[in-house]
């Protein structure tokens, strides 16, 4: 698995699958590898309802199961990020030197691995956990983590994958919502050689997709007048944020000897490094664009 691009088609027409799928086998040559299929769930928390609770607001969550992985996104908009947390930090410790900022409970995201699918909705059942379906949220509010609690709001990404040679990936797939409704599509790029690539910015400041994984993900897309496609990414300061985690002090120390030694041994290899798009992180990235991307678009 290599460095992954993703790109948005909004107002794909319902034959796009079939379009996409003679352009990659006709121009590219490309061989079919089989389907591309993702399920994405959202919920949302119903702590106010609780007598004489407070909350200064709900809380989010969004789960994505892709093969036997279901990436969960949790979002409180009251806690606050890494980033938050560490400057308070830095400027208690210059106005009173010495004093300790105590941690939060918990931070703005969380973003867990789970396996297998089926079990976060199970056990959300099983401790009557209070939160419902975004979209059935009427129905089930005056029984909160019961019934509604364990099926929230589904979309489902339905396509297929196929490779380019021995260097590329591409997978293709209609955006469903649970109706059957069409709502575009999602295009992914995966370049195989390389494990993670540096983010590039624009000149808004904007994060773009590199020019290596745009340019493809161009020459598969049919030629279809008035096409609506937007790039799907996060900067790397953002990803990292998502990422965090406090470094051990034996993590710390490791890194001081590593980098005094100087000379490099006979079979010293790269080490892999902590958001490499290699196995389930890059399954984990990819999900957390998708999320973000229907979220943005309110579909979830």
């Amino acid at each position: 698995m290599g460095y992954t691009g993703l790109a948005r088609w909004i107002n794909a027409p319902t034959t796009s699958i079939e379009l996409i799928h003679q352009n990659i086998t006709r121009n590219h040559q490309g061989q079919y590898k089989g389907k591309w299929s993702l399920s994405i769930r959202s919920y949302r928390s119903t702590l106010s309802s609780i007598p004489g609770y407070q909350v200064p607001a709900e809380r989010s969550m969004c789960t994505l199961t892709m093969n036997d992985n279901v990436f969960v996104l949790l979002e409180d908009p009251a806690a606050p990020m890494h980033s938050e947390y560490h400057q308070k930090v830095a400027e208690l410790a210059q106005e009173q030197p010495g004093a300790t900022y105590p941690p939060p409970a918990h931070y703005r995201h969380t973003f867990p691995t789970l396996s297998p699918p089926g079990a976060l909705e199970q056990l959300l059942a099983q401790l009557r956990a209070r939160w419902v379906s975004v979209r059935g949220a009427g129905a089930s509010a005056g029984a909160p983590g019961q019934k509604g609690a364990g099926t929230g709001q589904q979309l489902t990404v339905e396509g297929h994958v196929y490779s380019i040679g021995t260097d590329w990936l591409v997978r293709a797939g209609n955006v469903q919502l649970a109706g059957g409704a069409v709502k575009g599509m999602f295009l992914e790029a995966e370049y195989l050689p390389l494990p993670t690539m540096p983010s590039r910015a624009n000149e808004r400041g904007d994060t773009d997709l590199q020019f290596l994984l745009s340019n493809l993900l161009l020459s598969v897309l049919p030629n279809v007048p008035d096409a609506r496609i937007v790039a799907v990414t996060i900067g790397d300061a953002q990803w990292e944020e998502i990422l965090w985690e406090e470094p051990s002090e034996d993590e710390q120390n490791k890194k001081q000897q590593d980098d005094d030694d100087i000379y490099a041994q006979e079979g010293d290899l790269p080490p892999t490094r902590k958001g490499d798009w290699i196995g389930v992180e890059r399954d984990r990235r990819s999900a957390f664009l998708i999320i973000g991307a229907l979220k943005q678009e309110g579909l979830l």
